[in-house]
């Protein structure tokens, strides 16, 4: 999946896998859902088992480029840039590949971003990082594990879950929009009004690899604490590994739940990356296998 050019906006081929996916796999899958997509859902997928009182969002997207005017580019969410990071993109012309260059203005200082190709890309063009995947014992590293890998969790956690919703949602790299219909469809026809938000964390001086997953207790927003303890209790009642996050910034589909007109409680759960939103993004294997563990415990309790 971390090879499937996914930009905010144009998830189309990360829309279609997963729906052929579903089609091959989900006739093995212990309760077969029931599938809401395509015209009226633009590239989003709603995924509802059985009787669901708790929906799962895992966003599809990535972030990236956009082509503007001969070599410049503008950031698709929030990339890091570095001059050499390889790129690719399709236009008129077919794929090609590109080398990220940043260019500074003697004069004002002013900083613009540029990539270096045979030719110049159709204006409007959307590139990704090419992927490079590496995998050892104890790590895998790649571009876009943040949200390959809360993906990979849902459709793990789909094999088993008996009620519940998984929803693979667009743009949240750049401000999101997708979840907040989908929010109302599940709220006036299943009533369901609580969430969890399966997307990948940070590694900070106070969340280190191999000790858990993520569970969030704050971002740029506030959920609501009474959910919160909920959570660690059926964790901790599992014996689930944890770590506890405290963060003033960043942000998720959790956005559009808070802000919506039906109350809905959510909580951010996560694996914990290094090299954020670059093409080295790396996680640990444990804490993988441990966001998988958690989600199937708690969409069993909640």
């Amino acid at each position: 999946m971390c090879h499937i050019p996914a930009t905010s906006g144009n998830e189309g081929a990360m829309t279609n896998f997963l729906l052929n996916y579903i089609k091959t796999n989900s006739a093995s899958w212990k309760t077969k859902p029931k599938v809401f997509a395509g015209k009226g859902w633009q590239e989003n997928i709603v995924l509802v088992f059985g009787k669901p009182t708790t929906a799962v969002f895992a966003h599809i997207d990535n972030i990236g480029f956009t082509v503007r005017y001969g070599n410049q580019l503008v950031k698709i969410g929030g990339p890091v840039t570095s001059d050499g990071f390889l790129l690719h993109g399709t236009d008129s012309k077919g794929n090609q590949l590109a080398e990220l260059k940043t260019i500074t203005d003697k004069k004002s200082g002013f900083k613009q971003l540029t990539y270096k190709a045979k030719r110049d890309f159709d204006r409007g063009t959307d590139l990704s990082f090419v992927a490079n995947w590496r995998e050892d014992e104890e790590y895998v590293q790649c571009c876009y594990m943040d949200n390959r890998l809360g993906v990979f969790t849902a459709l793990e956690l789909a094999k088993t879950l008996k009620n519940g919703v998984i929803v693979f949602s667009t743009c949240e790299e750049h401000g999101g929009g997708s979840v907040s219909f989908i929010q109302k469809f599940l709220a006036e026809k299943y009533k369901i009004s609580q969430a969890l938000i399966c997307d990948i964390s940070w590694i900070s001086d106070g969340v280190s690899f191999a000790k858990g997953p993520v569970i969030s207790l704050r971002d740029s927003l506030v959920p609501r604490k009474v959910y919160i303890d909920k959570i660690i209790a059926i964790a901790k009642k599992n014996k689930c590994a944890f770590q506890l996050e405290v963060e003033g910034s960043g942000g998720s589909d959790a956005k559009e739940l808070q802000m919506a007109a039906y109350p809905w409680d959510w909580c951010f759960i996560g694996a914990a990356e290094d090299n954020v939103h670059t093409p080295n993004e790396k996680v640990h294997k444990k804490d993988i296998e441990g966001m998988i563990k958690l989600y199937e415990v708690l969409m069993k309790e909640l």
